[in-house]
């Protein structure tokens, strides 16, 4: 018989507080087509996106970090000392060690929380979150923050005709508390790393480091590129349209639900294009909010999924309460879908 103490926690979990920050530059495809070979017709038309913010020097990740959290604390009406556990998804803090999420739980005030930053993409508001959601139920913290947040222009490359266009700065947060009633589904996930070369970093950071010009990209002038993301864009695309609908399908399955009693569509703002995709494959009736936040502020990763979640409630386009259905999917390749009670 074991002698361990069981652990004792909520029944369930819910998300209680949302907030945003984006930067305040805001950058339209015209400055994107000064150094690329393309249209703000094209851009538009592969992928809806018609401006994106990038953040100055000042806009750091832990900057963006604080000021979103600030405002989900704020909406979910806690304090920052009750905060048991920081979960900050992001591929854009370019320290090895230590994690942002301790620095950003000391800027908020959040005392001594558990914290600790993921790498998974696109998909890594969806993992936090699930994580967030084991922490609540298994007792081991009270609320947990979970923060999506990139900044990716420092990622881009202005030169790279097929992704230049896509990428945006920002961050999103959610407070994930206790809940009586399931108001978080679950959790839909998974990995196919066989296709892990189909979005990828370009040149391994020791690589650049030694700086072996045989080895490295190059630009115009013949410099060393900085390194940056780049994608196989069909290949994506098609694994997009064809394998994260059934994954979404299997979400509104495991939670018991079907298309017809969703209020709000949230999948990760990558591209237009895959979103009407998925909406057309998972026939969602015409009264379901779609989020589209993907034309004015881009591909945003990890923060795509909660940054579109405070604009529609913002907007009055979602309310309090809507049953929503969130799915990210990105670098990994790696996805996490789930149906949740929006704050």
């Amino acid at each position: 018989m074991s002698k361990i103490k069981p652990s004792k926690g909520a029944p369930y979990a819910r998300i209680m507080g949302v907030g945003g920050y984006r930067p305040t530059r805001v950058v339209p495809n015209e400055v994107i087509l000064e150094t690329i070979d393309s249209s703000d017709e094209w851009i538009r038309s592969r992928s809806g996106i018609a401006t994106r913010h990038w953040a100055s020097d000042e806009e750091t990740v832990a900057a963006m970090s604080v000021e979103a959290s600030g405002k989900a604390i704020a909406d979910a009406g806690i304090t920052p000392e009750q905060i048991g556990a920081v979960v900050v998804s992001t591929v854009s803090h370019f320290k090895q060690t230590p994690a942002i999420a301790t620095e950003i739980a000391d800027k908020i005030g959040a005392g001594k929380p558990a914290a600790f930053d993921i790498s998974a993409g696109c998909a890594g508001f969806g993992y936090g979150l699930t994580l967030a959601k084991g922490m609540i139920v298994e007792g081991s913290a009270e609320y947990v923050l979970v923060i999506g947040v990139e900044r990716l222009s420092d990622l881009t490359d202005l030169e790279d005709r097929a992704t230049a266009f896509l990428f945006g700065d920002g961050a999103g947060a959610v407070i994930v508390g206790p809940s009586q009633e399931p108001q978080i589904g679950p959790t839909v996930w998974g990995s196919e790393g066989d296709k892990s070369e189909t979005i990828k970093q370009t040149v391994a950071w020791n690589d650049f480091h030694v700086g072996d010009v045989s080895k490295l990209p190059l630009d115009r002038e013949g410099n060393i590129k900085f390194p940056a993301i780049t994608q196989e864009g069909q290949a994506v695309f098609r694994w997009a349209v064809f394998e994260m609908a059934k994954v979404a399908q299997q979400a509104l399955d495991a939670a018991g639900i079907t298309a017809d009693d969703l209020d709000v569509f949230i999948p990760h703002q990558a591209n237009e294009r895959i979103i009407d995709s998925m909406v057309k494959t998972l026939k969602l009736p015409e009264h379901v909010t779609v989020a589209r936040d993907v034309r004015t502020t881009g591909n945003t990763s990890a923060a795509s999924i909660p940054l579109a979640m405070e604009r529609l409630l913002a907007t009055g386009e979602a309310k309090s309460g809507d049953t929503a259905l969130v799915i990210g999917f990105g670098a990994g390749l790696v996805y996490a879908a789930t149906v949740v009670t929006l704050p």
